[in-house]
């Protein structure tokens, strides 16, 4: 059984247009993300109803990324998948350290817990899923990689939010915030105050705030400009991962990013 909380069912959700942004590009950057990282081909109706759009408005950006080679369409299913161009852009590309780097520590993390072990780099709008390992029981419970959390009720989210510029914190708790659960903290106040005892304890938690049953704890990780770039969490079940996890779970956790911040050039002694 796989786990996708509620803020990473709605990742792939059509962007609000930002100041300066243009709507059509959004979309198309919305179809195409759809398509790369779902695990099987989609259809229009599949895409269409992930992203709340018409089914015409999605066939005319598809037409146009199977155009331009970003897609391709698969002749005998009439559905979607990768297309070319977009392996091509992805080789050329610098290899990703972050993911590289952090695979060790975040086996070593998974190994000594038992639990899912979730990597996110951070973004404007939340922490980006971008490498994620299954827990050692038979129940899996994880996030895809893709699933971008909101800051505010993921512990990948706090955490990386804990340690942003303030003016970035502010723009964030300014902007309405919806309640995934009853458990789900919205009021600004609290989740200002809640990231000052994140940055003093050093990681986040967010018991039942995306999906009822399921927890995440989280800690930073740091490059060589003691920037917050990434987050590695725990995901489990409330019942092994309570509230407030084991201090054990906790030191595991931190270990583990300080492994990879240490590999990304930060110092604790700047």
């Amino acid at each position: 059984m796989a786990y996708c909380s509620t803020t990473a069912n709605r990742g792939h959700m059509v962007s609000t247009v930002t100041d300066g942004g243009v709507r059509s590009v959004q979309i198309a950057l919305d179809v195409l993300e759809t398509v790369a990282f779902s695990s099987e081909e989609l259809g229009v109706t599949q895409i269409a109803d992930r992203l709340g759009l018409t089914k015409g408005s999605v066939h005319r950006h598809l037409l146009t990324l199977v155009d331009r080679g970003y897609l391709t369409q698969n002749p005998a299913t009439t559905r979607y998948s990768v297309g070319s161009k977009s392996r091509l852009l992805a080789r050329y590309a610098p290899e990703n350290d972050l993911v590289r780097i952090a695979d060790g520590p975040m086996r070593e993390l998974r190994d000594r817990t038992g639990q899912s072990v979730v990597l996110s780099s951070m973004t404007p709008r939340g922490a980006l899923v971008i490498s994620a390992l299954p827990s050692s029981s038979p129940i899996e419970i994880g996030v895809r990689p893709g699933s971008e959390l909101s800051f505010h009720s993921s512990a990948q989210g706090k955490v990386l939010l804990a340690f942003a510029q303030h003016p970035f914190q502010q723009r964030v708790l300014s902007q309405a915030m919806q309640a995934f659960t009853t458990k789900t903290v919205v009021q600004p106040e609290l989740l200002e105050a809640g990231l000052a005892d994140i940055r003093s304890q050093g990681f986040a938690s967010a018991p039942e705030e995306a999906m009822l049953g399921i927890n995440a704890v989280a800690a930073p990780i740091f490059d060589n400009t003691d920037a917050a770039v990434a987050a590695v969490a725990i995901v489990g079940s409330i019942q092994f991962l309570p509230a407030a996890p084991q201090d054990k779970v906790v030191l595991a956790l931190k270990s583990c990013a300080d492994q990879i911040s240490r590999k990304l050039g930060h110092s604790r002694n700047r």
